[in-house]
């Protein structure tokens, strides 16, 4: 079979650009030329039907509800693997053996401790500071302290640079969450597993011994495995952009933190339970998904559909699982657990929701585990943040190593005024 290609015809001239195949998943046509041959851009506001990269980490389809990471579904990771397996798996590329488990675990755990003199840094924030707006400004002072790993053009370097950042970003978003209640920091304990290691440093305190809870361990393990990396995202696209530029490490994932922020972004587990508090008790829902139902009102649920997946979000199935066993374990009695199974049958059966595809996404799940478990809604993002981190170290490694790779400069189409005179003061 030939070199398939797409031709594209404006008035009486015609190109023709290369039709280039993935390993699965959409054909794509290669307009890198299309400026130089035809005058012209593309107009795609979103980036929805523009591939800014090729990768080999993550593939999503939408459609069929399907999340494989290096080939491997989302649900048999979640359900087999634990976190640190799953950032062996996006960084190196190959799941590995016990004894590359267990060295990736050991290295790991000799970055956890983040140098002194952060814990001044944290200082300088108010008590009531957004944990978000705290890792934002930490993580990105990060290369400040770490000089010996910032020369991107360095394998080695980039690999170091990697492990502290999967290492330190527990401690750092642990040390947030304790500094917004005004307890001291607690320092890693290298004993303990990476997920269970962050749950001692969030939750306890030096006056008493810690003893991690294996659901709850489990269930927050899951959590991170679930968001570890999601292709192309908005956050993960403003880490390979800030890439493309030959930022620092540390200042790349600072910047994906700041996109992830965003409610439409990070921030959907947090407006989903704060939609269940808003609805507050099971006998109101009918009147909020009328609601919902009308074009002419604000009111929208969240925690419902997604962005890609046009089926059930393979990452909600591990989560309802999980979000029934840590509700049993822990016997957490709230009105908008109850909120939260009702709406969840309402929407799997009622018409609407079934038409519109508005299946429970995964923000949903794990807002109201996380809820659970015990962490504040504006540590939500942060915990998305923690897990993302993976993810976005894989990329950006990926990126610089990728000889293809350019400096990002989207186009635009231009709507301002064409060129005019500067007039005087006078006669404006």
């Amino acid at each position: 079979m030939g070199e398939r290609s797409a031709t594209l015809k404006i008035g009486d001239k015609t190109e023709d650009y290369r039709i280039l195949s993935g390993s699965v998943g959409p054909d794509v046509i290669d307009i890198r030329k299309l400026y130089a041959d035809t005058d012209m851009f593309t107009y795609d506001p979103g980036f929805t039907s523009t591939a800014s990269c090729d990768s080999g980490l993550t593939y999503i389809d939408g459609d069929a509800g399907v999340l494989l990471h290096r080939g491997y579904p989302i649900e048999q990771l979640a359900e087999k693997s634990n976190f640190m397996e799953v950032s062996y798996l996006l960084l190196r590329g190959e799941l590995p053996t016990q004894a590359q488990l267990d060295e990736f675990t050991y290295t790991i755990s000799r970055h956890t401790m983040v140098h002194e003199q952060l814990s001044t840094f944290y200082r300088g924030f108010r008590r009531d500071a957004h944990p978000m707006a705290i890792m934002c400004g930490v993580v990105g002072a990060l290369s400040s302290f770490y000089h010996d790993s910032t020369d991107i053009n360095d394998p080695k370097q980039r690999m170091i640079a990697s492990h502290r950042l999967i290492a330190k970003m527990p401690t750092i978003a642990a040390m947030a969450y304790k500094y917004s209640i005004g307890q001291p920091f607690l320092y890693p304990q290298n004993d303990l597993s990476y997920t269970g290691n962050f749950l001692r440093m969030t939750f306890g305190v030096p006056a008493e011994e810690y003893v991690v809870d294996p659901v709850v361990e489990d269930a927050m393990d899951k959590i991170f495995i679930l968001h570890a990396d999601h292709e192309q995202n908005a956050s993960t696209s403003t880490v390979r952009l800030a890439g493309s530029s030959g930022a620092n490490p540390f200042a790349c994932i600072a910047a994906g933190i700041a996109c992830l922020w965003g409610p439409a972004h990070g921030g959907a587990n947090e407006a989903a339970l704060n939609m269940l508090r808003e609805i507050g008790t099971v006998d109101k829902i009918p009147e909020y998904i009328a609601r919902a139902k009308d074009k002419d009102d604000p009111f929208r649920l969240m925690g419902f559909g997604h962005r890609v997946y046009k089926n059930y979000d393979p990452r909600a199935m591990v989560m309802q699982k999980t979000a029934n066993e840590v509700l049993a374990k822990l016997g957490v009695t709230d009105p908008i657990f109850d909120v939260a199974r009702e709406l969840e049958q309402i929407a799997l059966n009622d018409p609407y929701f079934i038409e519109k595809k508005l299946y429970p996404n995964v923000d949903f799940y794990s807002g109201v585990i996380l809820s659970a478990i015990g962490f504040p809604t504006d540590m939500f993002t942060v915990l998305f943040a923690l897990a993302r981190t993976v993810g976005w170290v894989a990329q950006w490694n990926e990126m610089i190593s990728d000889p293809a790779q350019r400096i990002g400069r989207p186009r635009q189409l231009y709507t301002g005024p064409a060129a005019r005179d500067y007039p005087s003061m006078s006669e404006r």
